[in-house]
């Protein structure tokens, strides 16, 4: 049995490959994940483990995709702390970015917000309007800006949502088709908004354990 790891900054996920090369898929609250008494043949994510040999993100994610989009395709990885994107050219890596130091464009700022305003995601739909959200802290200016006017939480929200959405179809350089992968594809209001931009098609959120594994 051969464990690796995506360690993300609010839930990491987990794949076991056993002996027979079934493998078995888990997502689990990072916090819990030292204490399960794993050994990890290879990692990444900002968790530091020690008992497996840690990847680069972006290789991952580079050997995750592989088989799985185009020759030419730009695979977008959206999670809770940061973003990064990659560009594929007759299925060769030609291009990527990374963006970790602005929380405008990851999941924790949304997850925040659903926790505050007692708002259940699902609950959450694509809207016309959007904020601008370039920076996190004026995209909650206008969320409570919006609810202090009679705006529902709801709908708030998922205006900062779309802006989310259309911030990160900028980022990626504006493709017409965004491969997605991490925890924004279980955001119904995400994804559809930035299929107002874009094409998408959405690879889940194993897609840098996968390329973790190299059997």
């Amino acid at each position: 049995m051969k464990n690796y790891l995506d360690a993300g900054t609010t839930y990491s996920k987990i794949i076991t490959v056993h002996e027979n090369g079934k493998r078995e898929f888990k997502i689990l609250p990072s916090k819990t994940v030292r204490n399960l008494g794993l050994t990890f043949v290879k990692t990444c994510g900002h968790m530091d483990f020690k008992n497996g040999n840690c990847e680069n993100e972006i290789v991952a994610l580079a050997k995750g995709c592989r088989g799985k989009v185009d020759n030419d395709a730009v695979v977008l990885d959206l999670g809770s702390r940061d973003a990064k994107w990659i560009r594929f050219k007759n299925s060769k890596f030609a291009d990527m970015d990374w963006n970790t130091s602005c929380a405008s464009s990851t999941g924790a700022t949304v997850e925040m917000l659903l926790k505050f305003y007692d708002v259940k995601l699902d609950s959450l739909t694509c809207v016309d309007k959007k904020f601008p959200v370039t920076c996190g802290v004026f995209g909650l200016e206008k969320i409570m800006d919006d609810i202090s006017n009679g705006e529902s939480a709801q709908n708030a929200i998922s205006k900062f949502v779309h802006g989310i959405a259309y911030n990160t179809w900028t980022f990626a350089q504006k493709p017409e088709k965004i491969y997605l992968s991490g925890g924004f594809c279980e955001n119904k209001c995400f994804v559809d908004s930035l299929r107002k931009y874009c094409n998408v098609e959405l690879l889940g959120r194993f897609i840098l354990c996968e390329g973790l594994i190299d059997e």
